[in-house]
This record gives C-alpha cells, structure tokens and sequence, in this order.
C-alpha cells in the first residue's frame, strides 16, 4: 500500500511538472553566455581575405539568367555562366542593407522569434525522405509523419518554429507535396514556419499561402515565412536554390542561404580551407537577396560535416566541423548578419548511444559559438536520411536543458545566496534550508525522458529504456494535441488556391 501511495505521490508530481513544462510561453531564448572564438582577429581577416581572392580570381558558377544578370549589372564580370566579383563587393552590399536583427512573426504574434544577436531559436530536422519508431522501425515519409511532427513541434515547449520539409511525404506527388505541407505547417501549428525551395514556383506558392494568412500587405513590411537556399558547393548557385531565393526575398520574406559542406569531397579536409569555401559561397546567395530586395531578411548558414576517409560516408560528433562553426559564427558577427547551424546530428540509425553521444557533441558547440537559428535541433537520424519520433523527443529534452545553460549565471540576489551560505554555517546542510525550499521547483532543469530513480523503482516501473519512455511521450503527446485556432474563411481561401494550383501542375516530375 505504502508503495503505491508514493508511486501515486510521484506520479502527481510528475504530472504537475509535466503542466507546468507545457504551459512554458518562451518563444526563443535569449543567450546571456559570451559567444567561443576560436580564431584572432589576424586569422578571422585571413579566412575573409582567402574568400574575397577566391570570388575575385576563380568566381562561381551561376546558372540562373536573372541572378546572372542581376550580378553584372551590379559590377560583376561574366564569361558564360562563370560570375567574378571585385573584392569586397559582396560583403558591401551585404552590409549595406541586410538587416543584423529581425523579427519572423508567428501566426500567434506571442510565438514570433527575433533572430539575431543574442537570439537562439531552435527548429526541427528537415528534409528527411524516412521516418522511424519503435514499433514500425525505419520506413519512407507519409504526409500522416508530416503532420504528426509539425504538431510535435508545436506542442513542444522547447522547439521555437514549426521548421519545413520535416520529413518528405512520398505519399504525394512531387510537384503537388509542397502545397500539403505548408498547409499543415499553417494550419496544425501557430509557430514560425519555413516554406518550399525546390522549384522557384514552389517558393512562390509557399509565399502566397503565408500571403492568405497574414494579408498581403502585413507581407511587406513583415517576414512570416522563410526558405532555405543551399548552394551546390563547390562554388556553383543553380536556378532552383536562386530562383527560390528570389521568390522570397522580392516578397520581403526570410531567405536562410547554406552552402552544404561535406569536408574532403565538396571542399577541401582542413578547417580553414572549408570555412573559406562556405564563406565565398554565402558571400553570393547573401548579396543576392539584397540585390533582389534590399533589405530583405537574410541569414548566414553553415552546415558542414567531416567524411570518412575510408567509406565516403558523412560523420558527425568529430572536432573538425565543431572548428568550422566557431569560425564561421565569429566571422558572422563580423559581417553583421544573422547566423544559422546545425543541432543535435548523428550517423547512427536508431536512437541509441551513438546517436546520444555524436547528438551531444554537435549541439554542445552550436549554443557555445553564438548560433541564432538552430536546424535540424530535434529528431535527426541517420545523417539526415531519417526522422525518429523517438530521437525527436529525446531532443526536444536537450533543447529544454539549452535555457539553463545559454541564460548562464544567476547573480541576482537569490542567486549569489550568501545569506543561506552565512546563515547555516559550518556542517549544516542546505537540503531543508528556505533558500532551498523556495527554489526546488526552479533550480534544476528537470528532464522529461531521463529516469533518475533507484535501480529498485525503475525495475517496478517496467524497466524502461530511454527509447522507450519516449516512445510513449511522443504518443501521448499527439493523443493530447489540440489545433490551434484558425480562421474559416482564410482555411477555405488555402483550399481554394490549393485545389487550383493542383489542377495546373502534374502528378511525375519531368
């Protein structure tokens, strides 16, 4: 009897922290720990000044007329589809009217994030063509996982943007699937949400949904909707990535530009040579945008990972594309724009110790170096090729232990707590002290999937293994979801326009 009475008493507990954790209205953190450099300022010039030579001398590939056109007519030089910038050009226009800070509002303007200087905002993985749990193990996509993990996000109180592509659902036809998803984005969440960049048409319709939502004219003077561009490293912007970039950037939306670095093959093996790379790449996608629209929101992204020399096959958790981010974050703060990187990243296939450890090892550095949009922060697997429910919710724990630490140290009154420390004295503990009875519920971060009871109470609770206690989080959570509320008329208007553009565009991509 007395057992249960406690395993009630936990439990109750157990259920009031889980209320107090949901009901969290943090819409983004805000970082109080100085940014890790890494580099001098002697070493940060040399990364910028390799850069400029670079765009100067070799120059990129650039395979869109208007992005072509746009580059020359500012001052470029091309020969065929190969663009060289004067030194400094890029990184002038840039700084010229890119914005340092700006705001994306959330259809629920209390979920709007800044991003920008001390800001971190945290997003889900994105991108994956497979999803896996613990019973179905690893299969393709459904849009059923889309919408399953756009309302994990928004029921998360630890994840700050519904995120995009968060996972492919093949279940869909190419050209038609981006419509499903930014409809579930909008309508089954009322965070920030990313849109589509395949095509320059599904950019375009991505802007025009958020356009039906927000109104036309809250567009222009307000970023609601962002796409991410990835360059086609090495040295190469093709027509899709620009032509997306486009679309969002003439509409004032967010455009998020992130050259995909896998050192050893898209650039070269040192840290140095790969920050170059990625700097000279971003340099372009960046001063594009302000030629587009100046002023338009633009964010300086970085994803690079390692490679292993025996396989081919991309490795994360190693120091080397931990170097790259604190150099790439410090060199961001220099040009003066927004910078975004990777969160908790792994090769493993499941949600084990591998993932656990290669997790930690990548998200650790990415809120020391100062990053203000986190990708990719929960539910990584399989270097991207996979989307776990149950890494999504071991994640989102670790993102909820991030507030702890990048808020650093309390040195308010009640954080010093020299009175406790006087008042006690020698030999006395704190355990039953007022200090401590007033700051319990507060004082620790307390993880939601982590079993920290004896080995005897975890044993009559069934044993369960950190997968498996969030295997039952993840469904709990979406038994428990509600739908934010949406406006009628706006739903019927995306449907309309839904159903129109559907009838235009063919179910096989050509």
């Amino acid at each position: 009897m007395s057992r249960r009475r406690r395993s009630g008493g936990r439990a109750a507990r157990a259920a009031a922290r889980e209320a107090a954790r949901e009901t969290r209205k943090v819409p983004f953190l805000t970082r109080k720990l100085a940014p890790l450099e890494v580099l001098t300022n002697e070493g940060a010039e040399i990364i910028e000044e390799n850069a400029e030579t670079i765009l100067e001398t070799v120059g990129l590939d650039i395979t869109d007329s208007h992005a072509l056109r746009t580059f020359v007519e500012a001052g470029a030089e091309a020969e065929g589809t190969r663009v060289r910038f004067p030194r400094g050009m890029c990184r002038q226009i840039i700084q010229a009217s890119a914005p340092s800070v700006f705001t994306q509002v959330a259809r629920n303007p209390e979920r709007s994030v800044v991003i920008g200087g001390d800001n971190l905002v945290l997003v889900p993985a994105y991108g994956s063509p497979f999803v896996r749990d613990l019973e179905g193990g690893r299969r393709y996509a459904t849009m059923e996982d889309f919408r399953n993990f756009v309302k994990l996000a928004y029921m998360s109180p630890y994840l700050h943007s519904s995120g995009g592509t968060v996972c492919e659902p093949v279940d869909i036809p190419i050209p038609k699937r981006h419509l499903d998803m930014v409809y579930a984005h909008l309508r089954w969440s009322d965070k920030p949400v990313m849109g589509s960049v395949t095509a320059p048409n599904r950019a375009a319709d991505s802007v025009e949904m958020a356009a039906l939502v927000f109104g036309e004219d809250f567009l222009e003077e307000n970023a609601v909707i962002m796409g991410l561009c990835n360059a086609n490293s090495p040295l190469t912007w093709d027509q899709a990535m620009l032509g997306s970039a486009r679309e969002y950037a003439r509409r004032n939306q967010a455009v998020l530009i992130t050259p995909f670095i896998l050192a050893g093959a898209m650039a070269p093996v040192t840290v140095a040579g790969s920050a170059t790379l990625t700097l000279a790449e971003a340099l372009v996608g960046m001063a594009y945008t302000q030629l587009v629209r100046p002023g338009a929101p633009v964010i300086f992204g970085s994803f690079a990972s390692s490679m292993s020399m025996q396989s081919g096959a991309p490795t994360f958790g190693t120091p080397e594309p931990t170097l790259i981010l604190f150099a790439l974050a410090q060199i961001a703060r220099r040009l003066g724009v927004p910078f975004r990187s990777g969160g908790n990243l792994t090769a493993s296939k499941v949600p084990d110790a591998q993932a656990a450890s290669e997790s930690a090892a990548t998200f650790q550095p990415t809120l020391l170096a100062g990053v203000n949009y986190v990708m990719h922060a929960a539910g990584w697997l399989e270097g991207g090729l996979t989307m776990g429910y149950e890494k999504f919710i071991l994640d989102a724990d670790q993102c909820g232990m991030a507030e702890a630490l990048v808020t650093g140290v309390d040195l308010s009154t009640n954080g010093q707590a020299l009175d406790p420390i006087i008042d006690l004295g020698p030999g006395q503990h704190h355990l039953g002290s007022e200090h401590t009875l007033a700051n319990f519920e507060t004082a620790f971060y307390r993880s939601f999937t982590a079993d920290n009871n004896s080995y005897e109470q975890w044993s009559e609770e069934g044993s369960l293994r950190a997968v498996e206690r969030a295997n039952s989080l993840w469904k709990k959570a979406l038994a428990e979801y509600e739908p934010p509320p949406f406006d009628e008329a706006v739903d019927d208007a995306l449907h309309e326009y839904m159903a129109k553009k559907k009838e235009t565009y063919p179910d096989f991509q050509a």
